[in-house]
């Protein structure tokens, strides 16, 4: 007879009813489809007219150079996980590769850059609703938003790989539908009722290549890299998808392509139609080009498209949390209580609750700031800085296991091209990324407040190893 274990620091997850592991509910149509609409996140649908704005047409160069780099770090990655299916995350190998410390510190900042992410994402949402309801406090949108992504996640991952599919399916058939009508437009030289003419002299005109200057345009990588976040958001995916290696190599090699549809696209489209002039950095330019263009009815369907844009980032960011959280209890970085999974759908239900708890703390921020558009920039920032943070530790991570483990390298089946090289270029690039926020008054005072973030974790870590000290000498005392 077998005596029943109840879950305890240091047991597997799961309860003793329970599951023991995640369950591998998702299939490549989901895997592509999130993928898909991680590349489609809410800094492009809200946050491209400032950058618009800020970096005049030299945003088409930004957004092309920060993809570049941000597809280096998912090859780094994507050979890094398939050396090892046992991996949940990408906080895995890097425990593996650079320490038990270094997981502790990515695990931790990635689970709160979704969170952030998702706060600025429900923020949004609120935005977008007023687009209708101009009268309607923007935190009642945004809290039912997080109600609702609450429940999807709830169900089963299956249900939030449909929710993220649908989610991803709109915006992917929006903005292709604006890059078709954008080029209509201006091959038909259509003009807006104020009196703009839709032109690809509005994209060729020097005087909006950089009219902000060299400063204008490193501003605009704040946002542009806020924009991808979501993106790795394959790295969390691993332990729950069906023939993860045949899976992500394609998932991941279809970003480049992506970029250029979505991203560059539909700034080129956006820029032609609207005239840099006549675009504001407080509001969709998606939502802009056609309301200028005379299509009241049509801008109100891209504003809902805006909002579930938003809806499905915020969705992804639920989702990452929560299986961060759990992938750090698994490694005894959290409370054991977080790696334990429902009985019937194998959720980390408790890991999902503290997020969410998390997030909605963070929403009621509206009630301090009421602008939807300054406390979309704060916290955008942060987001981005902590993201910025996790793709370096996943180069890192990389270097090291190209020099300690040249074995595994030669028999990866996804090999990262000039890998040691563009590693170390990437680093520097982001590395740059940092220091030209401080340039501008919007990002600053968002770097400057991360230290602290960092010294809390340091405190913690160093109360964590002291406290495990004390059980093994006491344990050893025992004995």
């Amino acid at each position: 007879m077998t005596e029943k274990k109840s879950p305890r620091p240091g047991t597997p997850a799961g309860d003793q009813h329970g599951p023991e592991t995640l369950h591998r509910g998702l299939s490549a149509r989901h895997i592509q489809l999130i993928s898909l609409g991680g590349a489609i996140g809410t800094g492009l649908f809200m946050g491209a007219g400032k950058t618009i704005a800020v970096s005049g047409t030299s945003i088409l160069i930004t957004y092309v150079v920060v993809g570049f780099f941000m597809f280096m770090v998912m090859r780094a990655m994507g050979e890094l996980l398939l050396t090892k299916l046992e991996y949940r995350s990408f906080a895995d190998f890097v425990s593996d590769y650079l320490g038990p410390k270094a997981s502790f510190f990515l695990g931790w900042s990635y689970w709160l850059s979704w969170v952030v992410t998702c706060i600025a994402d429900v923020v949004v949402c609120g935005g977008y609703v007023q687009y209708w309801l101009p009268h309607l406090s923007p935190w009642i949108p945004a809290l039912f938003t997080l109600a609702l992504l609450f429940l999807f996640n709830l169900l089963s991952v299956k249900m939030f790989g449909e929710a993220e599919f649908w989610f991803a399916l709109i915006k992917i058939i929006a903005i292709v539908a604006l890059i078709v009508t954008g080029i209509w437009m201006v091959a038909t030289g259509w003009t807006s009722p104020d009196g703009v003419r839709a032109s690809p002299g509005n994209l060729t005109d020097t005087a909006v290549f950089m009219p902000h200057g060299v400063v204008g345009f490193f501003a605009g990588f704040q946002i542009a890299i806020f924009s991808y976040t979501g993106i790795e958001l394959l790295g969390t995916m691993t332990a729950e998808t069906r023939e993860p290696e045949k899976i992500l190599p394609k998932a991941i090699n279809a970003i480049p392509l992506r970029i250029i549809l979505f991203y560059v696209l539909s700034m080129v489209v956006i820029i032609a139609v609207t005239s840099w002039q006549h675009i504001s950095p407080d509001t969709s330019p998606f939502v802009t080009l056609f309301a200028k263009a005379g299509l009241p009815a049509a801008a109100a369907v891209i504003n809902f498209v805006a909002l579930t844009s938003a809806m499905s980032s915020a969705n992804s960011g639920v989702y990452s949390s929560t299986r961060m959280l759990y992938g750090l209890s698994m490694e005894k970085h959290a409370h054991w209580q977080f790696r334990i999974l429902s009985r019937t759908t194998a959720i980390p239900v408790r890991s999902l609750i503290f997020s969410i708890f998390c997030m909605l703390s963070g929403t009621l921020l509206l009630f301090l700031v009421p602008n939807v558009m300054t406390l979309f920039t704060i916290v955008s920032t942060l987001a981005a800085i902590l993201v910025i943070y996790s793709w370096a530790m996943i180069l890192l991570a990389y270097l090291v296991y190209r020099k300690r483990r040249p074995d595994l390298h030669q028999q990866a089946i996804f090999k990262m091209p000039a890998g040691i090289f563009l590693c170390r270029l990437s680093l520097l690039f982001f590395l740059f990324s940092l220091v030209i926020m401080v340039f501008d008054p919007d990002t600053r005072i968002a770097l400057f407040s991360m230290p602290l973030w960092f010294i809390l974790l340091a405190v913690i870590w160093r109360i964590k190893v002291k406290r495990e000290n004390t059980k093994l000498y006491k344990l050893e005392g025992n004995m």
